[in-house]
């Protein structure tokens, strides 16, 4: 098959540019066209269940609304996300912000009480209010139940939340179960453990377990997003063995595949440890996921 030269005109939509994406080559381009045909028929298939699973900074990075639009949609039925994500959506439902970096130098940051994030900027007084709402949400919780998973935790704090915007809260709202293996690891962990110090307050993480393999071996088929690398990527596709694995998956992340790291690994690897099937429709992207979902999902809802 030849590859189409991509053309670029002033009345083009989204879709007509990622269908000329689809047309040109293997490389990333093409690579994208594929993943969003995927992903067009991941979302409309009733019999598949849709698992996404949030690396990195996306929230601090702009994706809270085009998260929460998915569940909103019906477009993910499962979430796998860092504990930062979870902590960041909280931050702004809690009245707090996201700032774009001005270049200024990191120790003046410091002094300032500013943390840095490549390009993105949060305040130290953003998170007191977030370590101040978190403790109460605690609070409330812990007085109902002594004894909570992790996914069970995250559904009780979407209850509480009052944010149309917020992810952990449309969740919530909308059944969508949220698991968060590396919830510890996140400021929202570090007030969970502070909290502990004198409260009687277990969250367990095994129990999830339980819960997740009920989701995978009731569905049908199962498919993913995999946006960004590491541990979410990883539960993601791990939680599928006990099934033969992944149906279809895309994945974008920044990393390489050249280290051997599981971010970097390209998607037809997981085949090997039946962690995707084979035959399953899988596409891998090397690229900045702020830039690249926004495009294939906008393209995707003008195909289903």
């Amino acid at each position: 098959m030849r590859v189409n030269q991509i053309n670029v005109t002033s009345d083009m939509k989204i879709i007509d540019l990622i269908n000329q994406f689809d047309q040109s080559g293997v490389l990333g381009a093409g690579r994208v066209g594929r993943a969003c045909n995927i992903l067009a028929e991941m979302i409309d298939d009733d019999d598949m269940k849709v698992f996404m699973s949030l690396g990195g900074p996306l929230i601090p990075g702009g994706m809270r609304n085009i998260v929460s639009e998915m569940i909103k949609n019906g477009h993910v039925d499962l979430i796998v996300s860092s504990g930062a994500n979870i902590t960041h959506d909280l931050l702004e439902a809690f009245g707090g912000s996201h700032y774009r970096h001005e270049g200024k130098d990191d120790e003046e940051l410091n002094e300032e009480g500013i943390g840095r994030i490549a390009d993105i900027n949060v305040g130290s007084d953003d998170f007191t209010v977030f370590e101040n709402e978190i403790i109460n949400i605690f609070e409330k919780i812990s007085s109902k139940k002594s004894h909570v998973s992790i996914q069970e935790l995250l559904y009780e704090i979407g209850l509480l939340i009052d944010d149309e915007n917020s992810f952990v809260a449309n969740a919530a709202k909308n059944d969508v179960p949220i698991f968060a293996p590396g919830l510890i690891d996140s400021m929202m962990g570090l007030q969970l453990w502070i909290f502990n110090q004198d409260h009687d307050f277990v969250v367990d993480a095994v129990a999830d377990m339980h819960y997740l393999s009920d989701i995978v071996f009731e569905a049908e088929k199962v498919g993913a997003v995999l946006l960004g690398g590491g541990l979410t990527k990883h539960y993601t596709l791990a939680s599928n063995v006990i099934k033969g694995g992944l149906d279809a998956a895309i994945q974008i992340t920044m990393d390489r595949p050249e280290a051997g790291s599981l971010g970097g690994a390209p998607l037809e690897e997981a085949k090997s440890w039946a962690k995707a099937r084979c035959g399953s429709s899988l596409a891998s992207v090397v690229g900045d996921v702020t830039v690249i979902f926004p495009l294939i999902y906008a393209a995707a809802l003008d195909k289903i």
